[in-house]
């Protein structure tokens, strides 16, 4: 796909890796509109960007937003859905175990009713994550939720085709999603990373340059690409 002059949809794009691939996504061209619960709260969006307020887990604002803007040629999800729920399976709150899933229901949400809109050789990309293959201790709820997304994105594939879907998995990345500054940051980032084969936290572009991959190759589909520096492969 040549994405110049192609328009794009990208859910929680204003804040981490969805910022990032609104940034790359709008240097190559594309007409973009970021979309987030709360666009008060957006990043330092690109000139030209235009922004949406958008929850992914209401069904008819998603149905009225993806009309308003149809036809497109790209769909990005890297809305969280909510919050996510950390900690042993068997200490955990299962609402806060049950409230982890809004990540698929919103990404269930975004391709249901985005996917009939999409433009017939049209891509859309969701973000996993590492764990879904590899959990640490207290990743339950992170890996039960990836590993739904990228088995969902592998079901979806044949039957949207020659519309494509693909999943990008990103390891730990440096995002706003931590709220820790300074040197207590630099200390956790350390600690997470310490065991991968790249000890590093992985930054949003590093990310988002996957996701651009996956849009441009037409000849990908019903995948994931692992952004992760190691983190499978490490101990």
């Amino acid at each position: 796909m040549e994405i110049s002059g192609k328009k794009a949809l990208v859910f929680g794009g204003t804040s981490g890796i969805g910022l990032a691939a609104t940034h790359q996504l709008a240097a190559l061209g594309a007409t973009v509109i970021a979309v987030s619960r709360d666009p008060s709260k957006a990043g330092d969006l690109p000139s030209g960007v235009s922004c949406e307020a958008c929850d992914v887990r209401d069904r008819d604002a998603m149905q009225k937003l993806f009309e308003q803007h149809a036809p497109f040629d790209i769909l990005i999800s890297a809305a969280t859905g909510g919050d996510r729920a950390l900690g042993p399976f068997l200490d955990m709150e299962m609402d806060g175990f049950a409230g982890s899933f809004d990540k698929l229901w919103g990404y269930a949400n975004v391709v249901r009713f985005g996917a009939q809109h999409l433009t017939d050789q049209g891509s859309i990309v969701l973000v996993s994550g590492s764990p879904a293959r590899k959990a640490k201790p207290g990743q339950i709820a992170l890996s039960a939720v990836g590993g739904a997304v990228e088995a969902m994105v592998r079901a979806l594939a044949p039957e949207i085709a020659p519309k494509r879907i693909n999943t990008v998995s990103p390891g730990t990345i440096d995002t706003p999603m931590s709220a820790l500054t300074g040197e207590e940051r630099d200390k956790h980032f350390e600690k997470l990373t310490a065991p991968h084969l790249l000890p590093r936290a992985g930054m949003p572009d590093e990310v988002a340059k996957a996701i651009v991959f996956m849009v441009e190759n037409d000849f990908v589909t019903g995948t994931t690409i692992d952004v992760d520096g190691g983190w499978l492969l490490g101990k």
